[in-house]
C-alpha cells in the first residue's frame, strides 16, 4: 500500500510506465546506476521549480564540484603564509604556557580549523567600524589560541600577553577561552560551554531581523558566523533550535561545523557518519545544506568512480574507521579500503593505479577544510543563497600539521605541547624562515614576520576592506533617558482597596514604561509561552507578538479586545515552550548595547523554577557576556502556586542565582519596592554611569492589597532592609524580637506579629529584606575592605544594630536564602522555611506543612524568646497547641 492509494489517479498507465522504466534501469544498469539516475531526476525537478520534499542525504561527497568553484579573490601564496605563522604562534603560546606554568590550553582544534577561520577573516567577516554591528561570530572556544596568534600578526595582542594566556590574576592576561567579561576590547561571545553558542547564534541571528524589522536599526548587512565542532553537536540546545532557524527563513545565519570526526576523547560516531546525519537533521530543519569533504587530490579518483564503487565504499566506511586511515601506511589501505570489494573490482582498480605517496595523501590530508579555495568556495555558497540558514559540514584533520603524534590521535584534545624535535617538523612543513639557532632554548620562540612585511600588509588591507578587526567588541551606544517619574509613583500610591499581585503590579508599570516616548520602544518583553499566565495578555493588541510574516491567519480571539495579534514590528518575543530558546532571546537583546550599538531594555518573565533551574550555565553565559536587562521569576516561591507540586514550587531560585556575580536578586514584597528597584536598574544599566549587570525579581501571583510606600525607605529597598512595621504600643517590658522577611512572606510576617501581640503578649517589629543576596554581597565587601585596613561596617549590621531581642527571618525559600546574612547580624540568629520539595495543596496547607505559616512563625518566634529565658518554654508547647502544630 502507498499513502498516493487515498487519491484519485487520472492515469495509472502513465504510472506503470515509469515503474516500468525504473525497473529496466535496475535490469540493465543495476541498483547504483539507477540511483544515480534518479539523484539527478530529483535535481532537476527541484531546478524546475517543482515542489518536492527534499532529500536528507545526499552523496559522501563535496557539495560544489571543483569545477564550479568560484575565482579565489585572494593571495594565496600570501595567505598560506600568515595561516602558517598563526599556526606557530598558537602551538607556541600554548606550549610555553605547560612548560612554564602548567597551564593546559588546547592545540589540535585550532590546527585543525586554522584555514576555516582565516578565509572567514581575508575575504568574508564583516568588522564594527562602518556599521557599528558588523558580522557576529562565535568562534570555538577550544580554538581560542589561533585568534589570539592571529590578534598578535595584525598588532592588536603583544608577545608579553600572549605569554599570559590563561594567567589573568596579574591582570593583562588572556583568557583561556572566549569570554567577553575578561577581554571586552576582542571577545563579544562566550562559546566554550558547548552547545550555547549554536543555541545563542540562532537567536542572534533572529533578533538582528527583529531590530531591522522594528525599524530600531538596519542590520541587512550582518551575518552571524557560528563555528562549532561536530562533536559539540550532541549537545541538546546545539540542534534545540534549527527549526526555528528554518522557519524563519534566517539567511543571515551560517553553521561551520568542523567535522574532523573527533570529540574529546574519540571519535564522534565510531559506528556511523556523523557527516551524513547532520546532513540529514538539518535538511529536515529546512537548512540549506553544504559539504566540503575532500581536497583535490581526490578529484582524479571520483573522475574514474564510473561504476560509483569509491563514493560507495566512502559513504560505507564509519568514521573511526576513517579515522585508522589517517595513521596506517598504504599496505594497509589498499587491503582494507580499496581491496574490500575483492581483486578486479573497480574499487580495486582505482586503487592499484596509486602510488604509496599519494595514498597518504588522500588519507592524511587532503580534506576540503585545508583547502581555501574549498573553503572559500562554501562561504560564498552560503552568503549567496537566500530563503534559508545554511549549514556548512567541512571535513579536517584533528591536529593538522602538529605532525604524527597529534593528527587523528584520539588523545589529541589532552595533549599540551609539542617537543623541539616536533616544533622543528613543524616549521620545515609550513616553509617559516626559523633558523635552528631560535629553537635550541627552553621555550620556543614566538615568530612575526614583521610589522612592514607583506604578510603584515596585506592582514591590515583586508581588515580595512572588511570593516576594521574581528573578532572585535565596542561599545558605542549612549545612555538612554531616563523615564519619567509617574509609571513609578502610580505603583508607590498603593493600590487602595484592589487585591493585586506583585506579578501584575509589574506587569503594569512595564506596560506604562513602554508608553514612554524616549525609551518605550526599546523594551523587548520576552515569555516562553505563559504570557496569560501573568497577565500579559494586555500587551498583545497594543504592542503586538512579533513574527517575520505578519499574521497570516485570522485569529480566533480577533472580536475580543485582548486578541492575539502577531505583526512585523511586535514587540514581544513569545516564543513557544522553550525556556532556552527564551534566555537565548534575551541574551541577544540585553547585550544589543554593544553588538549593535542600540541599548534595549529586554525582560525575560518566566514560570517560577524554570528559569534558573533549567538555564543557569545560559544565566552565567549572560553573565559573561555583560547582559543588560530584567529577569522576572513569575509564580515564585514554594507554596504560593496552589497545586502544582514537586516538580514546580520553587524554593532555591534565589539561590541559584546568588552564586551568579553579574545578577542584582530582589525579592520583593509590595509594588512599590518594585518600582523603586526597576527605576534604580534602569539608571545602573543604561545610565552614564552603566554597569554589566542584570536584575533579578521575584514576583508572585497571591493577590494582595499593596500599600503606599513610607517615606525614606528607598535606600532600605535597594540595600535589601527596612523596618516596615514596629510593634504597636508594646508595653516596655514585653518580650521583643525583630522578624525579617521577603517576598510574600511579609504577609505571614504581619499576621504572626498581630498573633504575638495579641495572644502572647510579644512585641515584634516586621522587616522587609527584599534582597538577602545584595545584604551579603555588601557584607562580603566590607570584610574585604576591614582586611585592607578600612572601617566599614555592613549595612545589615548598621541596620539591625541595637534592635531588641533575637532575629527570626522567614521567606517562601528554602532557608539557606536568608541564612545569607547571619554571620553579620548581631543578634541570636533563627529562620524558617521551605526546605523540602513541594507538594500539591491549597497555600494554606502547604505553607502549614513547611511551617512557614503565621502561626508557625508565631511559634517560631516564641522558641527564639524561650531559648533566650524571656519567655517559658511551656508558652511554646501551649502556642503549638493552641494553633493545632502539635505533632
Amino acid at each position: 500500500m502507498s499513502q498516493l492509494d487515498q487519491l484519485p489517479d487520472k492515469d495509472p498507465s502513465e504510472v506503470a510506465e515509469w515503474c516500468e522504466s525504473l525497473d529496466s534501469a535496475v535490469r540493465f544498469g543495476g541498483a547504483n546506476r539507477t540511483a544515480y539516475l534518479l539523484r539527478r531526476m530529483a535535481e532537476h525537478a527541484e531546478r524546475s521549480g517543482l515542489d518536492l520534499p527534499p532529500l536528507l542525504e545526499t552523496p559522501y561527497l563535496n557539495t560544489i564540484p571543483t569545477s564550479a568553484e568560484p575565482d579565489y579573490p585572494g593571495d594565496e601564496e600570501l595567505e598560506a603564509r600568515i595561516t602558517a605563522w598563526n599556526r606557530w604562534n598558537a602551538a607556541a603560546m600554548v606550549t610555553r604556557g605547560n612548560q612554564r606554568a602548567g597551564l593546559g590550553g588546547h592545540m589540535a582544534t585550532y590546527a585543525s580549523a586554522a584555514w576555516l577561520y582565516e578565509t572567514g577573516f581575508q575575504h568574508f567577516f564583516r568588522g564594527k567600524e562602518a556599521d557599528n554591528s558588523g558580522d557576529q561570530l562565535y568562534i570555538q572556544g577550544h580554538a581560542s589560541p589561533g585568534i589570539y596568534a592571529r590578534a598578535f600578526l595584525e598588532g592588536r595582542l603583544t608577545e608579553g600577553q600572549l605569554d599570559r594566556f590563561r594567567q589573568e590574576a596579574g591582570g593583562d592576561g588572556l583568557p583561556s577561552y572566549p569570554h567577553p567579561r575578561r577581554l571586552p576590547w576582542l571577545w563579544e561571545f562566550p562559546t566554550v560551554s558547548m552547545g550555547l553558542g549554536p543555541l545563542s547564534a540562532i537567536y542572534q541571528a533572529r533578533f538582528n531581523r527583529y531590530l531591522e524589522h522594528r525599524g530600531i536599526k538596519d542590520t541587512s548587512r550582518s551575518r552571524v558566523w557560528a563555528f562549532l565542532g561536530d562533536g559539540e553537536m550532541d549537545e541538546p540546545e546545539s540542534t534545540a533550535a534549527l527549526a526555528l532557524a528554518g522557519r524563519e527563513r534566517l539567511d543571515n545565519l551560517t553553521f561551520v561545523i568542523n567535522c574532523n570526526l573527533q570529540r574529546l576523547d574519540g571519535p564522534v560516531r565510531p559506528n556511523f557518519k556523523i557527516v551524513q546525519e547532520l546532513e540529514a537533521q538539518f535538511r529536515a530543519a529546512g537548512w540549506n545544506v553544504v559539504k566540503s569533504l575532500w581536497g583535490t587530490a581526490w578529484d582524479e579518483l571520483f573522475a574514474q568512480d564510473t561504476e560509483g564503487a569509491l563514493v560507495r565504499r566512502l559513504r560505507e566506511v564509519p568514521d573511526a574507521q576513517f579515522q585508522t586511515y589517517a595513521t596506517v601506511e598504504p599496505a594497509y589501505l589498499r587491503e582494507h579500503f580499496f581491496g574490500a570489494e575483492g581483486p578486479g573490482s573497480p574499487l580495486h582498480t582505482i586503487g592499484a593505479g596509486l602510488g604509496d605517496d599519494r595514498l597518504l595523501e588522500l588519507f592524511r590530508t587532503s580534506r576540503a577544510g585545508h583547502e581555501p579555495r574549498k573553503v572559500h568556495a562554501a562561504y560564498r555558497a552560503a552568503v549567496e543563497h537566500r530563503g534559508a540558514p545554511t549549514v556548512i559540514l567541512v571535513q579536517t584533520v584533528k591536529g593538522y600539521t602538529l605532525g604524527p603524534g597529534f593528527e587523528s590521535r584520539n588523545a589529541n584534545h589532552q595533549m599540551k605541547k609539542l617537543t623541539g624535535k616536533e616544533f622543528r617538523a613543524m616549521r620545515d612543513l609550513l616553509g617559516l624562515p626559523i633558523p635552528d639557532s631560535a629553537l635550541d632554548g627552553e621555550l620556543v620562540p614566538y615568530a612575526h614576520p614583521g610589522e612592514n612585511s607583506p604578510e603584515a600588509r596585506y592582514l591590515r588591507e583586508r581588515r580595512a576592506a572588511l570593516g576594521g578587526p574581528a573578532p572585535a567588541r565596542k561599545v558605542v551606544a549612549k545612555p538612554l533617558p531616563e523615564p519619567s517619574a509617574k509609571p513609578f509613583e502610580a505603583l508607590h500610591k498603593g493600590s487602595g482597596r484592589q487585591e493585586i499581585a506583585t506579578t501584575m503590579a509589574f506587569v503594569r508599570l512595564v506596560k506604562d514604561l513602554m508608553r514612554e516616548k524616549e525609551t518605550g520602544r526599546r523594551w523587548v518583553p520576552v515569555v516562553p509561552d505563559e504570557a496569560r499566565t501573568f497577565g500579559m495578555e494586555s500587551l498583545f493588541p497594543s504592542a503586538g507578538l512579533y513574527s517575520p510574516v505578519g499574521q497570516t491567519y485570522d485569529p480566533v480571539d480577533r472580536d475580543q479586545l485582548l486578541y492575539y495579534k502577531e505583526a512585523k514590528d511586535g514587540q514581544i518575543l513569545n516564543e513557544g515552550i522553550t525556556e532556552a530558546g527564551s534566555l537565548a532571546d534575551f541574551t541577544a537583546a540585553a547585550t544589543s548595547y554593544a553588538t549593535h550599538g542600540e541599548p534595549m531594555i529586554p525582560f525575560y518573565i518566566f514560570y517560577s523554577m524554570f528559569g534558573w533551574q533549567r538555564t543557569a550555565d545560559q544565566f552565567w553565559a549572560l553573565a559573561d557576556q555583560l547582559g543588560r536587562g530584567f529577569v522576572i521569576g513569575a509564580t515564585a516561591g514554594r507554596t504560593t502556586m496552589t497545586g502544582e507540586g514537586l516538580q514546580h514550587a520553587d524554593g532555591h531560585s534565589h539561590l541559584i542565582a546568588s552564586t551568579n556575580p553579574a545578577a542584582v536578586s530582589y525579592d520583593p514584597a509590595f509594588a512599590y519596592e518594585i518600582a523603586v528597584i526597576v527605576r534604580d536598574g534602569l539608571r545602573r544599566m543604561y545610565g552614564p554611569d552603566a554597569e554589566d549587570v542584570f536584575y533579578y525579581l521575584t514576583v508572585y501571583n497571591e493577590t494582595k492589597i499593596q500599600p503606599p510606600m513610607p517615606e525614606g525607605v528607598e535606600e532600605g529597598i535597594l540595600k535589601g532592609l527596612y523596618r516596615f512595621k514596629e510593634a504597636a504600643d508594646a508595653p516596655a517590658e514585653a518580650p521583643r524580637l525583630q522578624l525579617l522577611s521577603s517576598g510574600t512572606a511579609v504577609h505571614w510576617a504581619l499576621d504572626a506579629q498581630r498573633l504575638l501581640a495579641d495572644d502572647w503578649g510579644v512585641a515584634a517589629d516586621v522587616w522587609s529584606a527584599p534582597s538577602w543576596t545584595e545584604l551579603r554581597r555588601d557584607a562580603l565587601s566590607c570584610d574585604a575592605a576591614q582586611l585592607k585596613g578600612e572601617d566599614r561596617v555592613p549595612y545589615v549590621t548598621q541596620a539591625l544594630h541595637g534592635a531588641p531581642g533575637p532575629v527570626l527571618a522567614v521567606s517562601d525559600w528554602m532557608r539557606a536564602v536568608p541564612d545569607q546574612i547571619a554571620p553579620w547580624v548581631e543578634q541570636d540568629w533563627t529562620s524558617i522555611g521551605t526546605d523540602g520539595f513541594g507538594l500539591s495543596d491549597t497555600r494554606e496547607a502547604a505553607r502549614r506543612h513547611f511551617g512557614v505559616d503565621p502561626q508557625s512563625v508565631t511559634v517560631a518566634a516564641l522558641a527564639a524568646l524561650a531559648r533566650r529565658g524571656e519567655v517559658k518554654p511551656e508558652t511554646v508547647r501551649d502556642a503549638a497547641r493552641r494553633y493545632g502544630l502539635e505533632g
